[in-house]
């Protein structure tokens, strides 16, 4: 039966009969097969277009180790640290120091001026005779050394003229007696005791009067060689006024005063003018001009003399129980002349303290003074073949003063760029190599130059802690562990970015 049927397939004329029933079932089981490939290839194809999706899910691979640095890694997630490389440090200028505990004291800030210390820092130059200005040797903001001329005055005085007349004739007359009495006492017998006498008591009467002429005109501002000169019939028709000798200056100025903290300031400063350079005065004013005349007491210019000054500071009513308790107790007072640093000066060195409470109050300005001596610092430089002196501290200056209140002790003083504010929270950076760890501290105390911290464990003495830039490493924390508001992003220089451009 199989035979036939098989050779009917050969059959040219394409009649052949149709397939019985065991080749159905054959090509039924063909196609089922056909099939089932074709869905199996279809979900194959789809798997693997997928399997970016499933293939981790069921076959998860352990992480390879990373090969970033621990330390990033670590800073990378929320944490207390921050690490900066010198770049970065140099950038934000970040300075380290050790933390100390110390006394802080509570002071209060009074404005204050450099001044004049009365009856010490000036001196006026009269003109001792009437007389014309014939020359000026010292105009202002030169400077002069004791005995150099200010000026030269062409005499007027008619009493002066009178007085170097007066002087010549009795210096003349002095000669002609003693040569009188020379000869009564050469014949002696032949000539009467009496007469000797006489010569004897002339003598006298006019020694006394060239001693008084003499006086005269020294006092009116002659020299001794003029002096001398004049009894020999040289005339004098000008006179030098110079520079007063500026130690007797100021000797004088300190005797005239009655504090003893003044008077010992004064002392100690005359104690260490060892030098030329001390006794230089300023001439700071000229009051005349060529030509004008004169008189006998007028100003012609006025002296300065820097080396003793004072600081006047202006305090309210209330704040003056507060001077006297500082006084009573012998506190210093801390004066800010608010330089800059690098002003090429030596340190001063001076201890400042309360010399004078003013007993009365302005009603302008609803204050009282108090004044504390102050010793200056000078140097001198060159300049157009004219030496100047220049000055360390110049009156009109403005200063602050800072009285003391109050002691607080065993604490930290930082200054302000030390200490990162967040909220309730203040924070301090210690400082580990490249790396700068928060610290949560308790702060005290803080003004506008210092700010005061607890002694209380949260951060050792003798640490390394950050002195500037805090609050750019606060940020730099904040960025790392997520607390920054969404959309920016902090560098390690303190800069914060957003993502928008």
């Amino acid at each position: 039966m199989i035979a036939p049927a098989l050779g009917g397939l050969d059959d040219p004329t394409g009649s052949a009969p149709p397939p019985t029933g065991p080749l159905r079932r054959v090509l039924a089981g063909l196609a089922r097969a056909v099939a089932s490939l074709a869905v199996a290839a279809g979900v194959a194809a789809g798997g693997y277009a997928t399997r970016d999706h499933w293939v981790p899910v069921l076959f998860p691979v352990a992480k390879e180790p990373s090969d970033e640095p621990a330390d990033r890694a670590e800073a990378a997630g929320p944490s207390e640290r921050v690490r900066l490389t010198a770049q970065a440090q140099k950038n934000l200028r970040l300075t380290a120091g050790p933390l100390k505990a110390e006394t802080f004291w509570k002071t209060i800030s009074v404005p204050g001026i450099v001044i004049d210390r009365p009856g010490v820092g000036d001196r006026g130059v009269v003109a001792p005779v009437t007389g014309i200005v014939a020359r000026i040797h010292k105009v202002a903001g030169d400077t002069a050394r004791p005995g150099e001329v200010l000026f030269t005055l062409k005499l007027l005085s008619e009493s002066l003229h009178a007085t170097q007349t007066e002087l010549f004739k009795s210096a003349q007359e002095i000669k002609l007696v003693a040569a009188q009495r020379t000869r009564l006492v050469a014949s002696a017998g032949a000539v009467a005791e009496a007469r000797v006498i006489e010569a004897d008591g002339q003598l006298t009467r006019l020694e006394v009067a060239v001693k008084a002429y003499r006086q005269e005109l020294l006092n009116r501002g002659l020299l001794p060689a003029q002096i001398d000169g004049v009894a020999d019939g040289k005339f004098v028709g000008e006179i030098p006024i110079p520079a007063p000798r500026i130690e007797d200056w100021r000797s004088k100025s300190a005797d005239s005063q009655t504090d003893p903290a003044v008077n010992s300031s004064i002392s100690n400063l005359q104690s260490s003018i060892t030098n030329l350079q001390s006794s230089i005065v300023e001439v700071q004013e000229v009051k005349v001009e060529l030509g004008q005349q004169v008189q006998a007491g007028q100003t012609l210019c006025l002296l300065a003399d820097h080396q003793v000054l004072a600081v006047e500071g202006r305090a309210f009513r209330d704040e003056s129980p507060l001077l006297e308790r500082a006084v009573k107790a012998g506190w210093p007072v801390e004066v800010d002349f608010e330089e800059e640093p690098g002003h090429g000066w030596a340190a001063h060195g001076q201890t400042f303290r309360v010399g004078y409470l003013a007993n009365t109050i302005d009603p302008d300005s609803r204050t009282f003074r108090f004044v504390l001596p102050l010793d200056n610092q000078s140097r001198v430089i060159e300049a157009g073949g004219k030496a100047l002196t220049l000055w360390r501290f110049r009156p009109g200056q403005r200063v602050r003063l800072l009285v003391r209140i109050e002691e607080i002790g065993d604490v930290f003083v930082l200054p302000p760029e030390a200490v990162a504010r967040d909220g309730a929270d203040t924070y301090l950076f210690r400082q580990n190599g490249d790396v700068f760890d928060r610290k949560p501290v308790h702060v005290v105390y803080q003004d506008e130059r210092h700010v005061v911290v607890a002694n209380d464990g949260s951060v050792p003495p003798g640490v390394y802690v950050a002195q500037t830039g805090a609050a750019q490493l606060n940020r730099t924390i904040k960025s790392q562990t997520g607390t920054a508001p969404a959309g920016t992003h902090v560098h390690a220089d303190g800069s914060v970015h957003t993502g928008k451009h």
